[in-house]
């Protein structure tokens, strides 16, 4: 299975949630996502058989080390994106979904130069 952008979605939200509570189920999943508990098991144990998630006895998903560091590295890109079109004078609301729309498309060199404009811009703001 490729790592699509659909498995960084469901990555990033583990992630997430993982900084929220304490155990992290796949009802809470569909909560945050607001997809059906099928369509979140289905991706489960795909996730499960590329190493990405691990789903002890009492049902906990963790993220790998792999997981881990893809779900880290898109919500970087999630949070600098978001934080750099608020900066720029772009709503809240229309920051996040923006940011969620090219965060997976970006190049990492044109991620990268952004990120070092949203630190100047940071700094200067200061």
């Amino acid at each position: 299975m490729a790592i699509t952008e659909a498995v960084e979605n469901y990555l990033e939200t583990i992630l997430i949630l993982s900084q929220k509570q304490p155990n992290v189920h796949a009802i809470d999943i569909c909560s945050y996502l607001g997809y059906s508990r099928p369509t979140i098991s289905i991706i489960l144990k795909k996730m499960k058989e590329e190493n990405l998630v691990l789903v002890d006895e009492d049902n906990h998903i963790t993220l790998t080390e792999k997981g881990r560091e893809v779900a880290e590295n898109i919500y970087d890109r999630h949070k600098v994106l978001s934080e750099l079109f608020m900066l720029l004078g772009v709503s809240h609301d229309n920051a996040v979904e923006d940011a969620c729309k090219i965060e997976h498309d970006l190049s990492e060199e044109t991620f990268g130069r952004l990120k070092s404009l949203y630190f100047e811009l940071l700094a200067d703001s200061k």
